[in-house]
């Protein structure tokens, strides 16, 4: 008995329910009155929506560019920075090379006198070179930092052209 008497109400909540999902936001619909706006709000509101389109523009523009800028000052000391690495190894190899052949040298002197001789002659040497190398190293690097600030150097001078009034 009680299987017949929970079948209609199963039935009616059926119906209930199927009819919730019909319409579930009956509840929160209403009608809104047909409202005019003024056509000076509308021309202020278009020209708000136009300006803020052409500020989104002009930003993503100068993001872009600030992005490209600092890719290509990064690839520039990237490539600066091997330059000077391998500018580094040479100088190292080259005073290796002279110490090794002043060894080899050495070894084959026959007085005192000959050995000093060969000792100046090589610390003088070696003077020079090492004075010739730090101007080589100088000059590269202050070439190298020009080199890398120039592109954001040549960014900022844009981005600020692009604010002066006139």
């Amino acid at each position: 008995m009680s299987d017949t008497a929970t079948a209609p109400k199963s039935a009616k909540s059926a119906s209930k329910s199927s009819k919730g999902f019909d319409a579930p936001f009956e509840a929160f619909s209403f009608a809104v009155p047909n409202v005019e706006v003024p056509a000076a709000f509308r021309e202020m509101a278009d020209k708000a929506v136009a300006g803020s389109k052409d500020a989104y523009a002009k930003l993503k523009t100068a993001a872009e560019e600030a992005s490209e800028v600092f890719e290509d000052s990064y690839e520039t000391t990237r490539s600066g920075f091997v330059a000077l690495g391998n500018k580094s190894l040479d100088n190292a190899k080259t005073h290796s090379d002279a110490t090794y052949a002043f060894a080899r040298a050495f070894m084959g002197v026959k007085s005192f006198a000959e050995a000093v001789e060969l000792q100046a002659a090589f610390a003088r040497k070696q003077f020079e070179t090492l004075t010739a190398q730090t101007r080589d190293m100088q000059e590269f690097a202050q070439k190298f930092a020009t080199d890398a600030s120039r592109p954001v150097k040549q960014g900022v001078e844009k981005a600020l052209k692009g604010f002066q009034p006139g």
